[in-house]
């Protein structure tokens, strides 16, 4: 969905200042794109429960649109929100931390998705070289997740996550979809953008959640372009 900025903080009930605010850090699964703010609204729904924060359902004013694009990688990231310092010694550590942030989904889900990630981890690092580990279940979870996310954590330390080229890993894209097909669509987007130099250098800044998503859109056209 997209609507502007101002109708988007009347419906959660909370300052314009400080839905602005929130986006920036990260702690909101919504994209800014000038006035307007674009977000999945299952995933916000559920983000505002979370967070004891009323989501009013009454219509959009007018001038506001509704706009989805599920296959976006950019929002899916968005979806996932991006999160920073994430603490952790290990792999397992790591992941727990990680997964304890993720917007949207119920203490138990988060306990099952973790267990399916150390699963995954334990048959191959999906640490894939460059610093960059995307971890993910290893069949599609519609159980827990009704639209695909990937939330970013970018980690207080570098570990060891016996990624492919034995480099350390710094940041983490925890992938989650419904189903396969979505799931091999956004692991082959994100996987465009990781194999570029420029990208990673760019994610080594542990740049802002806008930032990350305008680069994310960017490199997506130059994909669609490519074809």
């Amino acid at each position: 969905m997209k609507l502007l900025s101002s109708d988007l903080a009347k419906k959660l009930n909370i300052p314009r200042d400080t839905l602005d605010r929130w986006i920036r850090q990260g702690r909101i699964p919504v994209l800014r794109k000038g006035d307007a703010c674009e977000f999945s609204r299952g995933v916000l729904i559920r983000w505002a429960k979370e967070h004891n924060i009323d989501f009013s359902e009454t219509p959009s004013v007018e001038g506001s649109m509704t706009v989805d694009h599920p296959d976006s990688l950019a929002s899916a990231m968005i979806q996932g929100g991006v999160f920073y310092k994430a603490p952790g010694d290990g792999i397992d550590e790591v992941l727990q931390n990680a997964v304890s942030v993720i917007p949207g989904l119920s203490e138990k889900m988060k306990q099952r998705l973790l267990s399916m990630l150390i699963e995954r981890e334990r048959m191959t690092s999906t640490g894939i070289g460059g610093g960059v580990a995307i971890p993910h279940p290893r069949t599609p979870i519609s159980d827990i997740c009704e639209t695909s996310f990937i939330t970013t954590c970018f980690l207080e330390s570098p570990i060891d996550f016996k990624a492919v080229d034995d480099r350390p890993v710094f940041v983490l894209f925890i992938l989650s979809s419904p189903d396969i097909k979505k799931h091999l669509h956004l692991l082959s987007r994100l996987a465009f953008c990781v194999r570029d130099g420029d990208f990673i250098s760019f994610l080594k800044k542990e740049p802002e959640p806008d930032a990350l998503y305008s680069m994310v859109a960017e490199f997506e056209k130059r994909l669609e372009v490519s074809r």
